[in-house]
């Protein structure tokens, strides 16, 4: 007898639907899997069989045939085993074939028939609804990631027996449903400040342009002199995220195993800090079957890059790609995917090698030749796709210990200017799936970044005097462009322009 039923697999950071058919025929018995698995879904048989015993059914000692189409899809990990448990007790009796053949299955199991969380849920319920399917069975840690897909009726089990119980109508299970859409617009206790900072204002207003318009930014300094924790508190002053932006990044979070049991939406912007011997493959993404890599975990939120200079040069040039078009493309020779990966590059380095060049403070040792190989090791294509370039020089003894900068502006301050710069930002750029000033074309450029006469001709001798490069002529537009938005300016302005030429210290 064959039974038929619905499952999932994972295709990038999408899914596509996966028919499961199970034939149980007169033989020697035989469990066989076809339909291009992989070792883990070839491991379903013996997961599968103990699952069925000790949840108390017999497991039939027939020829077993399961048939996962269509079979040109690899099919990975331990998600098809609830789906084919089902199919084998529907074959052989237990189960009404009717009950199963609309439904989608979603499920690990685990020798004693308990159900495991699977990783991937989110981006399997959004697809559903185009397929024509509007119930799905999952496990029960898994129910909150997938009760954010509305129009699908979520009915969450522990144990292979209860969903056995639920398709022959003995018990009665109430679709899963909670609001996921108030778990975003809770605010994060934050452990750090800007208030923690002291002194350094014009790295702090970079960091506050910066996280206004979404640019890119990195701080050149010596050793001690707060670029690190300027970085880790810029988390603490970009906006909550829209609806749209969490789930983009919740379903490369689900793909990834990165969600937590009881976690329906990734609510803050992820910040993503790797260390400077990770690989370009761990970066970008990729692998036999491409995963994503830290560009795309990023997505909407912050990839802090410390001590720039020590990654490997190839490794740093894979992020011209991402920079640019906001995606990452990977190609093997069985799969090619794309990734978004929109998110801010933070990046920190120390002048030189030394640390100390240009320091009033202690002097270099460095000779020019090992500062110019030690700066060239960030080639200039890399470079030029930075938007904001500060250096932040050493703090003096009495910036340290002087009280007056107990009372700088803390994160909630600053972040009240972001969030009304980037509200600006969103009513501009409604309806084109462009959140900030970063993410502008050139069309939006040109229609957007509106510059009066004492502003078009400062930026023009600038562009004559200090070589500016066409990229680097777009992204002063862009980084004026918020500072005029942070003073809610239609116009921009010379003043705007200055100081967003002022950010492009490594290009004077």
């Amino acid at each position: 007898m064959i039974s038929f039923l619905h499952s999932a697999a994972i295709h990038g950071i999408n899914a596509c639907l996966i028919d499961v058919e199970v034939d149980i025929a007169s033989g020697l018995p035989i469990f066989s899997i076809v339909g291009l698995p992989d070792t883990a879904v070839k491991e379903s048989r013996d997961r599968v069989v103990s699952a069925i015993k000790n949840s108390g059914f017999d497991f039939p000692t027939k020829k077993i045939t399961v048939n996962l189409a269509p079979a040109d899809i690899k099919k990975e990990g331990g998600i098809f085993d609830l789906p084919i448990a089902l199919g084998i007790l529907s074959s052989s009796g237990n189960i009404e074939p009717n009950a199963i053949n609309k439904i989608c299955a979603i499920g690990e199991l685990s020798l004693d028939g308990k159900l495991r969380p699977v990783k991937g849920i989110l981006p399997i319920v959004l697809s559903l609804e185009k397929f024509g399917i509007n119930k799905i069975i999952v496990p029960e840690k898994n129910k909150y990631e997938a009760s954010v897909a509305k129009n699908i009726e979520v009915y969450p089990f522990s144990e292979l027996t209860e969903v056995v119980k639920f398709l022959k109508k003995e018990i009665k299970v109430v679709p899963f449903q909670q609001n996921t859409i108030n778990n975003l617009n809770t605010e994060p206790i934050n452990q750090i400040d800007f208030a923690d900072i002291k002194g350094q204002f014009f790295a702090k207003r970079a960091a506050e342009v910066a996280s206004s318009g979404g640019h890119n930014m990195i701080m050149i300094g010596p050793p001690g002199s707060g670029k690190t924790m300027i970085a880790k508190r810029i988390p603490t002053i970009l906006p909550p995220m829209s609806f749209e932006e969490s789930v983009e990044t919740t379903k490369i979070w689900s793909v990834s195993g990165l969600m937590q049991t009881g976690e329906s939406l990734v609510s803050q912007r992820p910040f993503r800090s790797p260390h400077h011997t990770t690989s370009s493959v761990a970066l970008v993404g990729g692998g036999s079957y491409p995963k994503p890599g830290e560009v795309s975990l990023s997505h909407n939120g912050v990839l802090f890059l410390d001590e720039l200079t020590e990654f490997k040069r190839d490794v740093l040039e894979v992020l011209r790609q991402p920079l640019e078009d906001k995606i990452v493309t990977v190609s093997r020779a069985k799969n090619t995917l794309t990734f978004p990966a929109s998110f801010m590059l933070i990046a920190s380095m120390n002048p030189c090698q030394c640390g100390h060049y240009g320091s009033s403070t202690k002097e270099c040792t460095c000779n020019p030749y090992q500062v110019m190989k030690y700066r060239s090791k960030i080639s200039g294509p890399l470079m030029d796709r930075i938007d904001i370039q500060v250096e932040v020089p050493a703090l003096k003894i009495d910036e340290i210990t002087s009280e007056k900068y107990t009372n700088i502006e803390s994160s909630h301050d600053i972040k009240k200017r972001v969030v009304k710069a980037r509200q600006i930002q969103y009513e501009r750029f409604k309806g084109k799936n462009i959140y900030c000033n970063a993410q502008m074309g050139p069309k939006e450029i040109k229609k957007c970044c509106t510059l009066d006469d004492k502003a078009g001709m400062l930026l023009k001798n600038a562009i004559e005097k200090l070589g500016f490069s066409a990229r680097a002529y777009d992204r002063i537009l862009k980084v004026a462009r918020t500072i005029a938005d942070l003073e809610s300016s239609d116009i921009i302005s010379s003043t705007h322009i200055a100081e967003a030429i002022k950010y492009r210290s490594l290009d004077k």
